[in-house]
């Protein structure tokens, strides 16, 4: 897998030549090369709860979507392969159409609390659920209530790191609760403490 070598076609190049920097980036394109997965994306994508996904429609225009689940609802197949139930929404069918003519598809997956992201190239495959109960059983999210309508493979052909320039930390409300609960925790304690203190003196001021 070689994300610059995709990433960077004949008129890219040029651009490069003509702005200063093709050098340097042809440098990356002959040390980029990754042979799948490694740990590290493995642990990352089992955390997405969203990421968005560009396809080509046959307007001519690419379209993207967000998509959105409970955390880990996109799941690592193997190295090179990710999938997902592809739950009911709104019914529009934009990106099932587009992947149906043309399966090249751009994933972006960004965790903002580490301003951390990952781009991935991939061809996707729609799968019926009745074709495969085993990968269906596989995929399918616990302890979430969900009308699935097919499935959703993507087949890496190059991913990289994004730099976290300009990507602002935010957290979601679970999140901000686990940060909050020491804190919270803390504050029990010392209102118990408090309230000890509060009635040892009131018994002795009855003594």
């Amino acid at each position: 897998m070689n994300y610059s070598s995709l990433a960077f076609t004949d008129a890219i190049k040029k651009l490069q030549e003509r702005l200063g920097s093709r050098d340097s980036y042809e440098r990356v394109e002959k040390m980029s090369y990754v042979d799948g997965l490694t740990d590290y994306e493995r642990e990352f994508i089992s955390h997405m709860d969203s990421f968005y996904m560009a396809s080509f429609g046959e307007n001519g225009y690419p379209y993207i979507q967000h998509r959105g689940g409970p955390k880990g609802f996109i799941k690592v197949i193997d190295d090179t392969t990710l999938g997902l139930v592809d739950f009911t929404g709104n019914r529009q069918y934009i990106s099932v159409g587009n992947i149906s003519k043309n399966p090249k598809v751009s994933l972006i997956m960004v965790n903002y609390p580490l301003r951390a992201r990952l781009k991935i190239y991939a061809e996707a495959e729609i799968v019926e659920i009745n074709e495969d109960h085993d990968l269906y059983d596989h995929l399918k999210p616990e302890d979430y209530k969900f009308k699935p309508e097919r499935m959703m493979i993507f087949k890496i052909q190059a991913y990289d790191w994004n730099c976290p320039q300009h990507i602002t930390p935010r957290y979601t409300v679970a999140e901000i609760e686990e940060l909050l609960e020491p804190q919270k925790q803390y504050i029990k304690t010392l209102e118990q403490e408090v309230k000890t203190l509060k009635e040892k003196l009131t018994a002795g001021s009855k003594s």
